[in-house]
């Protein structure tokens, strides 16, 4: 019985010690794979554009930014709120505009778009470099190859061939020590002169916000005398953010009066207008998340554990598609309801939006009547000026899109201020249109985005046909000599031109 014991004893001993040796390899290998990928590998220079050179050193992060490729919906917003069509009468946004797509989609979106239009060689086409800025990891590249002035001169066709990988590692992190950084400077020129610490002096916790306003900020092209290498003067467009004066809406309506700044004049009323970009930085600043120290990379790039592992999830995404990574370390409340206030912010936010677009619709349109009727540029001014400062304030709050939920209370106090001006604004016109004996006139219907583009004097169908040629010679030109350059592995573009909103494969 003894013998029996022992046998039994040293059997359990040994299986303890195969499992402890096992347990033990398993910590070292995890332990051997946490410190190989917190080493901070140098990502060749001459390649640092391509996300996918970055993949060998970060698989996981690569990884799930190839997810992007995920949100590929497109809807025609133009479609859904016919309304934006006479809104931007005589500007590009007219012609289409989309819901934006996962980051994987950046450089091919722009480059369908009608917006771009239909260029034939480098030095044509309705848009300037500066279009670029925002899509790629090969603007940075260009700016140091050519000077930031030089990038920022000519016409967007000029660096087709050059600006071909989509938003990436780049844009964001240092190729050799991997740390968050800036990699357009005129991000830093903006916080000095809003008075804020530049991106060297912020918090790593601002830091992990900066990275994404260096796109998802409001911007003008800032014309810019200079001379270049060729000894040549010249005028470039900089993207400049206009944060002077601060970076609330009203703040930069200021901004812009005061150097009696324009985007366009509008086709219809001939108000001189404003567009918004995408302020999602500046709005949500002025949210609680904000407030409470809460960066963009917190809901939209959760930190994800694999084993040993600790990483943010670079599939930039909404945050209710990861609500128990992105919402419920803080929130105590459940998933659903939690939804369902969200929901609740985005409905009251379309109410006031919908008021404030048709009322400004109507504005241009009954505008545009009273000067077929002879009313003069004196008589027009002040009901410009409102047009003007109204639909600044009604684009500012849902250009950035997630406004409603980054500031509801901002966006909702901006579509009030937007609808009132609006509506004052028809009110003055209802003076000058009785004037000119038009009181009973009715702005046409503009319901569909048929309509609604007549009346704004898009050619919808000639633009498409250009667009359809370009994309069948100059496009398919530049994407060649990128890969002869060696710029691009079009492995990496795989499945981004399937469809737009004029054309599906």
């Amino acid at each position: 019985m003894k013998s029996k014991l022992l046998l039994i004893g040293s059997l359990a001993g040994i299986g303890a010690i195969g499992a402890m040796t096992l347990m033990a390899g398993s910590i070292n290998e995890k332990e051997a794979e946490r410190v190989a990928l917190n080493q901070t590998p140098v990502v060749a220079e001459v390649d640092k554009n391509k996300s996918e050179e970055w993949e060998r050193y970060y698989p996981r992060q690569y990884s799930s930014w190839k997810k992007t490729k995920e949100s590929s919906d497109i809807e025609d917003l133009i479609e859904k709120k016919p309304q934006l069509a006479i809104l931007w009468a005589g500007y590009g946004f007219a012609k289409d505009y989309n819901s934006p797509r996962g980051h994987y989609y950046a450089v091919q979106d722009n480059v369908n778009t009608l917006r771009t239009g239909a260029p034939i060689d480098d030095k044509s086409g309705p848009m300037p470099t500066a279009c670029w800025t925002c899509k790629s990891p090969d603007v940075p590249r260009l700016m140091e190859r050519d000077g930031e002035n030089e990038y920022f001169t000519g016409k967007w066709s000029r660096y087709g061939s050059e600006v071909v990988n989509s938003v990436g590692c780049a844009d964001c992190h240092d190729s050799e020590t991997a740390e968050l950084a800036i990699s357009r400077p005129y991000v830093d020129r903006a916080l000095l002169a809003a008075g804020l610490p530049t991106f060297k002096d912020s918090t790593h916790q601002e830091k992990r916000s900066l990275v994404c306003a260096q796109c998802h900020s409001e911007y003008y092209f800032k014309k810019t005398r200079y001379v270049g290498k060729d000894g040549i003067e010249k005028t470039a467009n900089v993207v400049t953010f206009p944060w002077a004066e601060g970076l609330t809406a009203e703040n930069m309506e200021k901004y812009y009066d005061d150097i009696n700044f324009k985007d366009w004049t509008h086709k219809i009323s001939k108000a001189p207008m404003i567009k918004a970009q995408h302020p999602g930085y500046e709005i949500a600043s002025t949210g609680i998340h904000a407030q409470k120290g809460v960066a963009c990379a917190d809901c939209h790039m959760p930190y994800t554990q694999e084993g040993a592992v600790k990483y943010s999830d670079h599939q930039i995404q909404n945050p209710l598609n990861t609500m128990d990574r992105s919402c419920m370390p803080c929130h105590r409340e459940s998933e659903e309801k939690l939804k369902g206030i969200v929901k609740q912010k985005f409905d009251r936010k379309e109410f006031l939006m919908e008021i404030a677009m048709d009322n400004l619709a109507k504005a241009h349109l009954e505008t545009g009547k009273a000067m077929e009727l002879g009313a003069t540029d004196d008589e027009l001014e002040a009901i410009r000026t409102g047009i003007r400062h109204a639909q600044w304030r009604w684009d500012y709050s849902i250009a950035s899109h997630g406004s409603f939920f980054h500031a509801p209370e901002e966006t909702l106090k901006l579509l009030a201020s937007a609808n009132e001006i609006a509506q004052q604004s028809r009110l003055k016109l209802v003076r000058v249109l009785a004037k000119y004996d038009a009181i009973n006139f009715s702005a046409p219907d503009f319901s569909t985005k048929e309509n609604a583009q007549k009346l704004a004097g898009v050619p919808l169908q000639k633009l498409i046909d250009a667009k359809m040629e370009f994309k069948a010679t100059l496009e398919k030109a530049w994407y060649k000599e990128a890969v002869q350059k060696g710029n691009l592995n079009m492995e990496s573009r795989e499945g981004v031109d399937e469809e737009s909103s004029y054309f599906k494969k």
